[in-house]
């Protein structure tokens, strides 16, 4: 019967094809991050686990989520919750993500503990180091875990009390400039021995990140990379004026840093992730026409582990076991059959991104143009 969607809508996209298709062998996409200078670069996969924190998720999913990305051979961002031990239980690459803070490298009043990181860091399973700006379902929004969701586990994990409120800041206290931020890059990335280092936010004030490349150009350091987070991204703790009003959406602020990074002359030197709502093929195809490197995705993989899309996260009481810490809960979520299911699901995305770019004549998806990109923008036109 054809497509279910009225091609004549504005705001219908589509990928211009080819009428002498490519021929790709091999659909495990790749993009190289370099670290400092004589450190081991890491050969990252196109689509990856998004931040998602062990204790916003169960111990189960996270099992699930590393095991499948251990299995497929792509990365899983830690969230600002730090490395739990089930993170570490099937060795799968993991993103180290630093938010304000300092979970998992902390000293006792919540300021950044170099030995701490230093020590967690060059553990060989923390292949990349992301300092979290900010979160876009919740930008320029602190964070709060209440006493009694403050397990034994969760306090390991992130070096707080048990049973004891676990705050997030909504700003770090380790740097307030542009230049300062950078200087706690340098630092992270000098603790980790070389590896990866860079950060992720949502775009608000666009002169703020500008002169946070101004900072880059005045003292020579630059972030390994960049993630993008788009204001539709999703959190179960996000009061809802910040979910719906506040934050840039994705497209327009990768364009954003994109863009400034190319006027710049520094886009070759940066690498760029993007997250925010990203699920399908298709998605990452678009994002990556638009200037990323790499897309990061949540809800696919929550997807992969059996969400129904409850939105009971904050009661405790998910019914599929995904995001509860009631362990009776999580055993609905059996870890051998999702961790199975989360690494079918990246591998089978990738086998339909090599359809698309296969149909467009391409043979990478970082081959990918805004010209290869088509949109409505009326009843009566259409254009890259």
């Amino acid at each position: 019967f054809g497509t279910l969607q009225n091609v004549y809508t504005t705001g219908h996209e589509w990928i211009n094809h080819t009428i002498v298709p490519s021929k790709i062998d091999d659909s495990d996409f790749r993009v190289r991050i370099d670290g400092e200078e004589g450190a081991e670069p890491y050969h990252l996969s196109v689509f990856n686990i998004s931040a998602m924190s062990f204790g916003a998720l169960s111990a189960n999913a996270i099992l699930a989520l590393n095991k499948g990305a251990k299995l497929g051979g792509f990365a899983h961002d830690t969230g600002e919750g730090s490395i739990s031990r089930h993170h570490r239980e099937f060795g799968g690459d993991l993103i180290w993500e630093i938010g304000s803070g300092y979970f998992g490298c902390r000293t006792a009043d919540g300021r950044f503990d170099p030995a701490r990181f230093a020590e967690q860091a060059n553990d060989p399973q923390v292949k990349m180091i992301e300092i979290k700006l900010s979160q876009g379902a919740k930008p320029g929004h602190g964070g709060l875990l209440p006493g009694p969701k403050v397990t034994p586990e969760i306090a390991e994990a992130r070096g707080v009390a048990i049973g004891v409120d676990c705050v997030s800041p909504p700003y770090h206290s380790e740097f307030t400039t542009p230049v300062e931020l950078l200087h706690f890059v340098a630092r992270l990335r000098t603790l980790s021995g070389g590896k990866p280092t860079g950060f992720k936010l949502c775009i608000g004030h666009p002169w703020e990140f500008m002169a946070i490349a101004r900072a880059m150009v005045e003292t020579g350091i630059l972030p390994n990379f960049i993630v993008v987070d788009g204001a539709e991204g999703g959190t179960g703790a996000a009061p809802v004026e910040f979910a719906d009003h506040v934050g840039t959406p994705l497209r327009e602020g990768l364009l954003l840093v994109h863009n400034t990074l190319i006027g710049l002359n520094l886009r070759d030197r940066i690498k760029i992730g993007a997250s925010g709502k990203i699920i399908t093929a298709f998605d990452i195809a678009r994002t990556m026409a638009l200037g990323a490197d790499w897309c990061n995705a949540a809800r696919g993989f929550m997807f992969a582990l059996g969400c129904i899309q409850a939105q009971a996260c904050h009661t405790g009481k998910c019914p599929t076991g995904v995001t509860t810490q009631d362990t009776s809960r999580q055993r609905s979520l059996v870890v051998p059959d999702k961790a199975e299911r989360v690494a079918n699901f990246h591998r089978n995305s990738l086998v339909a991104l090599a359809e698309l770019i296969s149909a467009a004549g391409l043979t990478h998806p970082d081959q990918l143009r805004p010209a290869h990109l088509i949109r409505r923008v009326s009843s009566t036109e259409i254009c890259s």
